[in-house]
């Protein structure tokens, strides 16, 4: 699980790239959580997108999802990892209604709270998602992409 995740903007794969090390820091817009697999959070919320249910799907459904995130970066041992939201995606989250997104949280949260119990991260995931589908439509207009760096 990995501790820190910012998902983020960038005009292009090279210029996510380059945060790899340092992180997106100061320089991008971002919306920060903690303590959550970024990837099959991707995962889940592209999922959501094509086939909206409250319900979460059964983690061998949500495995078995593609396209999974692709890495902006080769995995090394370090930890550290970025991710290229679906370009899909990120138009779904980019013109997601306020109750589309309500109704992702809840499924989110349900499917985080069944893995991980009281583990589970205390940040505001329905505030976490709300600042992504800004970050999204942000992107909509700039043509940049919409990444997550995590460690």
């Amino acid at each position: 699980m990995a501790h820190d995740i910012i998902f983020f903007l960038a005009p292009d794969v090279e210029t996510a790239a380059s945060t790899r090390l340092q992180g997106p820091g100061k320089d991008f817009d971002s919306v920060t959580c903690r303590y959550i697999e970024p990837d099959s959070a991707i995962a889940e919320w592209d999922m959501y997108f094509e086939a909206p249910s409250a319900e979460a799907p059964p983690l061998e459904q949500l495995y078995a999802w593609r396209p999974w995130p692709e890495w902006v970066t080769a995995p090394l041992n370090d930890g550290i990892e970025v991710f290229a939201l679906p370009k899909r995606l990120t138009r779904a989250l980019g013109k997601a209604t306020s109750a589309g997104l309500d109704e992702l949280a809840g499924r989110w949260i349900a499917r985080l709270r069944s893995e991980g119990g009281d583990d589970m991260t205390d940040d505001d995931l329905l505030a976490v998602l709300q600042g992504i589908a800004r970050l999204a439509a942000s992107a909509a207009h700039t043509g940049g992409g919409l990444y997550s760096w995590s460690f």
